[in-house]
């Protein structure tokens, strides 16, 4: 009989033995924040939707989930803390000054920094919008701590450490990324990346209303009027219903007008592949994918795009997602509900006809899906 003698290769070296122990002044962080996006008295949707993320993650962590409402004074801002508890919240942080009725940095800024310093969160969460990423920004340099930006999903691994997921070297992979001994942990996550909870009317919980402690002459910045984008409703990609989009399989952007017919006909947004900004066929707000618009339509049509990695992230929430392409092996058929292997130059006039035909001498009703 022959003795064999195995030799114990090392562990490779995993977050886990990377991880330090966590500095004493931090374990007193406790409980998840949602940061409730108000401007000019309305609450942005993704602030609801990172309500429903946030309530997974503290379930998970079996810690409070919070709401975080800063604007002026007045019944918007506190309307916004007394919805909160309707999407989940266990408890509302309130900080409300007329120096904060417009969105300035320095501001803003201060107001969060202070209520975190104070109460001392595990984890914060904003939405990826323009005045979300500016802040969270500024919040996490203030803080010293991490920020994982734009994310696609958000979990607890099994010591309690947020995992944020997000797409890296241009969306061609997916990393998962720790903060691991500073706190609070922060994510952003874009709008429409999180489903939106169902809203249940509850009754309003703690409030704590925190001192701002800042007058006009502290803030540098002065607001000396507001003009509303003109353009701001020309695309609602994001909530629409349908989707109609185009790649680089349409061949030219006179072709593209195959798409825009569709979508019209049927009521719908349209949209396209990263390609099509890059070529200058589509304007960029029209741009689908996670350096575009993220979409939870019901119906998507995606005709002509090939479904790269950073397309998916930002249509994967579809109800119904379907596929034309002339490559049967396209990647958008690994997650198209349905597929269908054809030029999209010759099928798209088709189901415009089909459509027609089928909605037109009835009514003027758009479809309902």
């Amino acid at each position: 009989m022959s003795n064999v003698t195995r030799t114990a290769m090392p562990a490779a070296a995993g977050r886990a033995g990377a991880k330090k122990e966590l500095p004493e002044h931090f374990k007193a962080y406790k409980h998840v924040w949602v940061f409730v996006e108000l401007e000019r008295g309305r609450v942005h949707p993704v602030s609801w939707e990172l309500m429903g993320a946030g309530r997974r993650l503290a379930d998970r962590l079996k810690v409070n989930l919070a709401a975080v409402v800063i604007g002026p004074e007045g019944q918007h801002t506190r309307n916004a803390a007394l919805d909160a508890f309707c999407y989940g919240a266990d408890m509302a942080y309130l900080v409300s000054d007329n120096v904060l009725s417009d969105y300035r940095n320095e501001s803003y800024t201060k107001a969060l920094t202070e209520l975190v310093n104070t109460y001392k969160p595990e984890i914060l969460l904003l939405g990826a919008t323009t005045l979300g990423r500016d802040l969270a920004g500024s919040v996490a340099t203030t803080l010293s701590t991490g920020l994982t930006a734009d994310c696609t999903a958000l979990d607890v691994d099994a010591d309690g450490s947020l995992a944020a997921t997000r797409p890296t070297f241009g969306g061609s992979l997916l990393c998962t990324i720790y903060t691991l001994n500073y706190r609070p942990q922060m994510a952003t996550v874009r709008p429409r990346v999180m489903p939106m909870p169902e809203r249940v009317v509850r009754d309003a919980a703690r409030i704590i209303v925190h001192p701002l402690g800042l007058v006009e002459d502290d803030i540098v910045t002065k607001v000396l009027s507001f003009l509303p984008d003109r353009d701001a409703e020309t695309s609602n990609l994001a909530y629409a219903d349908v989707v109609v989009a185009g790649g680089l399989g349409l061949g030219s952007p006179e072709n593209f007008r195959l798409v825009r017919e569709l979508a019209t006909l049927l009521g719908a947004e349209y949209g396209c592949s990263r390609p099509l900004v890059q070529k200058g066929w589509v304007t960029s707000d029209r741009q689908i994918g996670q350096t575009g618009k993220t979409i939870r339509p019901k119906l998507y049509i995606a005709a002509g795009i090939s479904g790269a990695i950073q397309h998916r992230v930002g249509v994967e929430g579809a109800d119904l997602i379907v596929a034309v392409n002339t490559d049967k092996n396209a990647p958008i058929f690994d997650f198209a509900h349905l597929a269908i292997v054809s030029d999209a130059i010759q099928l798209l006039p088709a189901l415009t006809a089909a459509f027609r035909a089928r909605l037109l001498p009835n009514s003027r009703a758009r479809i309902a899906v």
